[in-house]
C-alpha cells in the first residue's frame, strides 16, 4: 500500500487497491454468498406470499370448526418439498354467559393437525378463550389469539388455508366484544392470515 510521502507518512488507498489487495478467499466467499441468496430468491423464499385482512366481525354458535369467513388465502406451491408458513392474528370474545368459549385451528393443506393433543372433553385447538365470570370488563374485550404453523403440504395445486372456529357455548366473535353496546370503550379490531412460500 502506498503512502503520501508526507513527513507524517499518512497511507491512503488507492482505487485499485480495493480490489487486487481483497484476499482471493474472501472473493470468492463473497461471490458463493451472492449465487445462493441468488438461488434462494429463484427457489421462491418469500417470493411467493398471499396475505388476507379482515376488518368487519364474525359470530358463530358452531359447535364444531366452521369457517371464519374472510380468513383465508389460497397459495400455489412452486414445488412440491416447499413448506407454507402460515401467520395469522385473530381477536377473538364471547357472549356474555359465564363459561362461554371460543376456539381457533387452522385447515388446509395437512394444517388441521396442528392442534392440541386429545384430553378426555377438552377443545383441541391452537388458541382461544373461555370465560368463567359474566362480568362486563371480561367480555367487554377482545383477545388477540397469535396463530403460527409450517405446513408441508407437498403438492403443486393451488392449496387454501383457513382460520375456523368453534364455540363450546355461547356466541363467539371475531372483532367485536361480547358486549355489543355503542360505547368507545368496546373495539372493533382488525385480524388477518398470510402464507408464505418458503423453499425446502
Amino acid at each position: 500500500m502506498p503512502d503520501t510521502g508526507a513527513p507524517w507518512n499518512i497511507p491512503y488507498v488507492a482505487s485499485t487497491d480495493l480490489v487486487s489487495d481483497w484476499p482471493a478467499d474472501s472473493l470468492a466467499l463473497a461471490n458463493a454468498i451472492d449465487a445462493g441468496l441468488d438461488a434462494a430468491g429463484n427457489a421462491g423464499i418469500g417470493s411467493n406470499v398471499v396475505s388476507a385482512a379482515k376488518t368487519d366481525t364474525f359470530s358463530s354458535t358452531s359447535g364444531t370448526y366452521a369457517d371464519v369467513t374472510g380468513l383465508s388465502v389460497t397459495i400455489t406451491p412452486t414445488s412440491a418439498t416447499s413448506k407454507i408458513l402460515l401467520i395469522a392474528q385473530v381477536n377473538i370474545s364471547t357472549s356474555g354467559g359465564a363459561g362461554d368459549g371460543a376456539f381457533l385451528a387452522f385447515t388446509g393443506g395437512n394444517a388441521g393437525t396442528y392442534i392440541g393433543d386429545a384430553a378426555s372433553t377438552r377443545q383441541r385447538a391452537v388458541g382461544g378463550t373461555q370465560h368463567s365470570t359474566a362480568d362486563w370488563y371480561v367480555h367487554g374485550q377482545n383477545y388477540p389469539q397469535p396463530m403460527v404453523y409450517l405446513d408441508s403440504p407437498a403438492t403443486t395445486s393451488a392449496t387454501t388455508y383457513k382460520v375456523q372456529m368453534a364455540v363450546t357455548s355461547g356466541t363467539g366473535y371475531v372483532n367485536q366484544t361480547g358486549i355489543a353496546t355503542d360505547a368507545i370503550r368496546f373495539a372493533r379490531t382488525a385480524s388477518s392470515i398470510t402464507a408464505i412460500e418458503v423453499a425446502a
